[in-house]
């Protein structure tokens, strides 16, 4: 038997005030936060963590000029946007709807992109099979 990866045990990106930028997502994201960061887990619903790569010439990282860019799964897209909106963040470009999930993007106070997913379990696992 060969030793392999079981998923996404974290991500991690260099910042230029981390406390600063902790306080920022804990405020506009709720993301429950410690010195470290924050931790998700999975036991209160079945989900899927997405790894994924791009070719270099992408756009779909614009405006950001980072090589990375962080999905987060949200409960409530739209009240989460209009929070966000409320709070002088407006999102980059139009919230898109699929099948199985919609997508919206924001820019943190470091030019990183995130994209916000509210997905569709049911229909997600379909794909994934």
């Amino acid at each position: 038997m060969r030793a392999k990866a079981t998923g996404i045990g974290g991500v991690f990106f260099k910042c230029k005030d981390g406390k600063a930028l902790r306080e920022w997502y804990h405020k506009h994201l709720g993301i429950a936060v410690e010195d470290y960061g924050a931790s998700f887990s999975w036991n209160k619903t079945e989900g899927h963590t997405v790894w994924g790569t791009f070719k270099q010439e992408t756009q779909y990282f614009d405006p950001s000029q980072k090589e990375f860019m962080i999905n987060f799964r949200v409960d409530n897209l739209e009240l989460l946007l209009k929070q966000l909106q409320e709070e002088g963040i407006n999102p980059v470009g139009e919230m898109q709807i699929f099948e199985y999930g919609k997508f919206a993007h924001i820019m943190d106070p470091e030019s990183n992109k995130i994209e916000l997913w509210e997905p569709n379990d049911e229909e997600y696992a379909k794909l994934v099979k």
